[in-house]
């Protein structure tokens, strides 16, 4: 179990911070940025949470959502011990098996594409597409750094996936998606 006796710790007042074997690292060092961004999708994906909450499609989603914030913190956990060290709190391919049966229960209800999509609509698809887009910067992070378990790329590839057809269920199963109209404004 977690421990937290202290938050203000001042380790990190100098530019480095310590991941979870002890190690030092600098607060700009590509597995610190990968860590970072995961963190703001994790606050994405809450913010998300309070606006569904107060919506019509709650249950399921907010269930969905609260396994997605979990599973962010079990990524940050895989980021944070490298190396062997790290292996029992490796990220598994249930969290993503998951996500792909979520995706393909949610889609199938959805009208096909006919276009791409605006990000927007509804104010929580709207931020379902912010979270969306933060799992995507997380993800471009996260190939800038060897040696990681290839299942959170996967993982990662796969939320952002799911947030993208969430958002068409949010924005009432896609009749208020925002579509694209190639040269509209010319």
């Amino acid at each position: 179990m977690v421990r937290i006796d202290r938050v203000v710790t001042r380790g990190g007042d100098g530019g480095m911070t310590s991941l979870g074997d002890g190690s030092r690292l600098r607060k700009d060092a590509p597995r610190v940025e990968v860590i970072g961004a995961v963190d703001e999708a994790n606050a994405a994906i809450g913010w998300l949470r309070a606006v569904v909450s107060g919506t019509a499609v709650t249950g399921e989603t907010d269930a969905m959502l609260a396994r997605i914030q979990n599973d962010l913190f079990d990524v940050g956990a895989d980021l944070c011990v490298p190396g062997d060290g790290g292996d029992r709190l490796s990220l598994t391919d249930v969290p993503l098996l998951r996500l792909e049966a979520e995706i393909e229960a949610m889609n199938a209800d959805l009208p096909a594409l006919t276009s791409f999509i605006l990000p927007g609509g509804s104010e929580a698809a709207a931020r379902a597409h912010m979270a969306r887009v933060i799992v995507r910067r997380a993800e471009r992070c996260l190939v800038a750094v060897d040696g990681l378990n290839p299942l959170l790329q996967r993982y990662l590839n796969r939320l952002s996936d799911h947030l993208f057809v969430m958002s068409r269920v949010l924005n009432d199963n896609g009749a208020a998606d925002v579509l694209w109209q190639p040269g509209a404004n010319e």
